[in-house]
């Protein structure tokens, strides 16, 4: 008597790599994301009332990132052999911050030239009011400002406030302190160690929560713009979109494959805090989760501790695309020629007003508002064009912002010979479709 053969259910791995995607974080915010359009569309004032979910996630966020920044760089500089590495890490980040951020800068003033998205629009300036930009009465911070808020009141007073900067200052200095004081002071390098490994857990928390961030955030933005939204000074929309999109594949895609790797396997490793830093418009939400994958992808600890929190406080380059791109979109819309000598100038301001905001909410356009206050080419009350669209187009600038600084890691990791490329393409390889662990830090 013969036994048929039981064939295999071939709906079951349908149901497993279903329950997987569900459990993928990834999908669950691009999920949030497509609820929250359409709630926004169908139910204005439930979207415009759901705002708060985005700012509860980005300020439980915030909570955790000034411990994840003194854990890192703390640990990351005390267990150097010498600090001249620090000291080198440091230089080489700057440096690279500077040229990534001027050649941002003379890209997007170049498009802007070409394409000329505010020409013919004939503004008249007597129907704006400068009143109604938000920031109209702030400044980016002067070089006094700025170091003010470098340097916190107290020494443990940065690491309780909300200033990466200063928590930064700190973090350097502790560091230092523990790495020339030698085995005395193991004790505390193993608990800061320690410490990491409970903060980064909780960061693994948070970071569930980023899906209701999402849905929040997009209800409420489709709820006050609504199909104006896609309408009102679109073209620059559409520009500075494809502008951004070209700096991915022409500049950091050129920079991937001089580091050995490929753009799209190292955007679909960071899918997930690519996808929460668009949706949320928040650079800072992801900055404790970015420090883990890099690590997991072989970039040195040291590197990342160093170079990961000073970037997103100077690396911005999204926002460089954004400053020329929507000065010159003014000056066009008003009538006004600048000629390559004043933009140049206007480029050399916001290279310095650009660093003096970092970590403000809204820098980017606070920025812009101060250029256009110093040189004095372009009217404030100009600024009122473009309120309406700021957050549409913040979502290009933060994606760039998170998206370069992980290759400014990646670039630094490799010209101090602390990448391990084997391990890079060994994890891209292995995790297209994997979510990767957030168990345990790598020291």
């Amino acid at each position: 008597m013969t036994t048929a053969a039981t064939s295999p259910d071939p709906i079951r791995p349908r149901r497993s790599r279903l329950v997987r995607l569900i459990y993928e974080l990834w999908f669950q915010v691009l999920l949030g994301a497509v609820l929250g359009i359409a709630v926004g569309l169908v139910w204005p004032d439930v979207g415009a009332a759901l705002s708060p979910l985005n700012d509860w996630f980005i300020a439980i966020v915030k909570m955790i990132v000034i411990p994840v920044v003194f854990c890192v760089v703390t640990t990351s500089i005390a267990s150097m052999d010498s600090l001249r590495k620090a000291g080198r890490i440091g230089a080489k980040a700057l440096g690279y911050f500077v040229v990534l951020s001027l050649a941002s800068m003379l890209i997007g003033l170049i498009v802007a030239n070409i394409f000329k998205p505010g020409a013919g629009m004939k503004i008249d300036l007597s129907e704006l009011d400068a009143e109604s930009v938000p920031g109209h009465d702030q400044h980016a911070d002067g070089v006094v400002e700025f170091i003010d808020r470098v340097i916190p009141s107290s020494l443990f007073g940065a690491i309780t406030g909300n200033e990466i900067l200063a928590a930064l200052l700190v973090s350097i200095v502790f560091g230092c302190a523990l790495n020339v004081s030698g085995e005395r002071a193991t004790p505390i390098t193993e608990g800061l160690s320690a410490l990491s490994t409970v903060v980064f857990k909780i960061v693994s928390w948070v970071m569930r929560l980023a899906p209701f961030g999402t849905f929040g955030a997009l209800a409420m933005v489709v709820a006050k713009y609504g199909a104006e939204s896609l309408q009102q000074l679109g073209y620059l929309i559409l520009l500075f979109t494809a502008t951004c999109v070209l700096y991915v594949v022409v500049i950091l895609g050129a920079i991937s494959r001089a580091c050995g790797l490929g753009l799209f396997a190292v955007m679909r490793y960071l899918k997930d805090e690519l996808l929460v830093a668009l949706s949320t418009c928040s650079s800072e939400a992801v900055l404790p989760a970015l420090i883990r994958k890099l690590e997991e992808l072989g970039v040195g600890k040291p590197v990342v501790g160093i170079v990961i929190p000073s970037g997103f406080s100077f690396n911005l380059d999204g926002s460089a695309v954004y400053l020329t791109m929507a000065s010159l979109f003014l000056a066009q819309a008003v009538g006004i020629d600048l000629s390559w000598q004043q933009q140049l100038v206007m480029v050399g301001v916001m290279m310095l007003t650009s660093k003096g905001t970092a970590g403000i909410a809204g820098g980017a356009f606070i920025v812009l508002a101060s250029t256009v206050t110093a040189v004095g080419h372009i009217p404030l009350a100009a600024l009122a064009l473009i309120v309406g669209i700021d957050r549409i187009l913040n979502e290009g600038r933060v994606f760039i912002n998170v998206l370069g600084n992980a290759f400014a890691a990646i670039v630094i990791g490799k010209w101090e010979k602390d990448f391990d490329l084997h391990k890079a393409r060994s994890v891209l390889a292995g995790n297209h479709g994997q979510p990767v662990t957030h168990e345990q830090p790598v020291v």
